[in-house]
């Protein structure tokens, strides 16, 4: 008895040891874990199997940054509608949405393309890396037409749609899942895209994604204003399509005028909304710099309007000919309204007037 008395204390005492061992222990695991956490966040955007999958576990749970509160009411065209979960299956069927929404992390998106598919720009480098941020990416639609049995066989949980581009089927889309409709004129997305992201961000509960895509934006049109700041002469942007050419108006160029700094002809001609124009029209308005958006950059088997103007004695007269201050970009990306073709737009751009290499 006596040595069973004298023992007890003892055992008592170790289990209280163990206990106490046992809470450190998990403490200390659970700050193991949460630096691993982070170090799988700052990797993620970098290379190499740990920034792999940390962009994964990324794509499958929405941005690593968010911190998602659902369910949640949108403010939209249509009225407030409540979306109950963070989306997973995102339908999106404004054909100028697309560039928008692939900066976002989803593990299913559904597009309606402004071209064919077979046209689609899904598939180049400069869109390859943000299709990766989806496992799964679907046409619900092509030419600018939506393919109401695609949307239907997709089934979204979301679909998100423009009160005027999509008008017509808006009861339609109702019935098939919730539909934020946006207001495209208070959020219009030929003009400010960085309204329509963080919009975005609002309905996919990726706030933070939309916050640091568009900071970083604007930090590379900062950087390119500050080394452009001593670029004498105008610049034009012209859209060279196969038989037609357009002169870009101010309007929709504010990522190169107002963002880069860049000095617009002093022309009649040069509008703010733009215009069809002749190689007399060109010669005219008579850029320093001239840039050329070609529809044809990656397929030379297709016509171009400029390939006869260069054969004439016009164009040799232009100063941005003479001077050898013209220069071709991807006319699709570079001219386009999106957040990805305007940041290649703005390296190509950069690149051209510095001969650097952005990064």
């Amino acid at each position: 008895m006596s040595v069973r008395f004298n023992l007890l204390p003892f055992l008592i005492s170790l289990i209280c040891l163990m206990l106490v061992v046992g809470a450190c222990s998990g403490a200390n695991n659970a700050g193991k874990s949460g630096a691993a956490g982070n170090a799988s966040e700052n990797t993620s955007a970098g290379t190499g199997t740990e920034g792999n999958a940390a962009k994964n576990n990324a794509a499958s749970n929405g941005s690593g940054t968010d911190k998602a509160a659902f369910p949640r009411t949108i403010q939209t065209a249509n009225g407030d509608v409540t979306i109950q979960a963070q989306p997973k299956r995102v339908a999106v069927v404004h054909w100028g949405y697309i560039e928008p929404m692939l900066v976002f992390h989803l593990p299913s998106i559904g597009l309606s393309l402004p071209f064919t598919e077979a046209q689609s720009s899904l598939k180049t480098e400069e869109y390859k890396p943000f299709a990766a941020n989806f496992e799964e990416i679907e046409t619900v639609g092509e030419n600018t037409q939506v393919n109401m049995e695609k949307l239907l066989a997709y089934a979204p949980d979301l679909i998100i749609a423009g009160n005027a581009t999509n008008k017509d089927i808006a009861a339609e889309l109702a019935k098939i899942a919730p539909t934020v409709m946006i207001d495209e004129q208070a959020t219009d997305v030929w003009t400010d895209w960085p309204a329509l992201v963080a919009k975005f961000g609002e309905i996919l509960g990726q706030e933070d994604t939309a916050a640091q895509y568009v900071a970083r934006f604007n930090d590379l049109l900062k950087a390119a204003k500050e080394k452009l700041a001593g670029l004498n002469g105008s610049v034009a942007f012209v859209q060279v399509r196969d038989k037609t050419v357009w002169l870009q108006g101010t309007k929709y160029m504010p990522e190169y005028y107002d963002g880069m700094g860049l000095k617009p002809p002093a022309s009649e001609a040069m509008t703010a909304d733009g215009a069809e124009i002749s190689l007399e029209g060109l010669a005219k308005v008579n850029p320093d710099y001239l840039f050329l958006g070609y529809f044809n950059y990656e397929d030379k088997s297709m016509p171009a309007a400029t390939d006869e103007w260069e054969k004439s004695g016009v164009w040799n007269t232009l100063k941005a000919v003479k001077d050898k201050h013209v220069y071709g970009f991807k006319g699709a990306l570079g001219l386009g309204y999106g957040p990805i073709g305007q940041t290649y737009g703005v390296k190509a751009v950069l690149d051209a007037l510095t001969g650097e290499q952005t990064p």
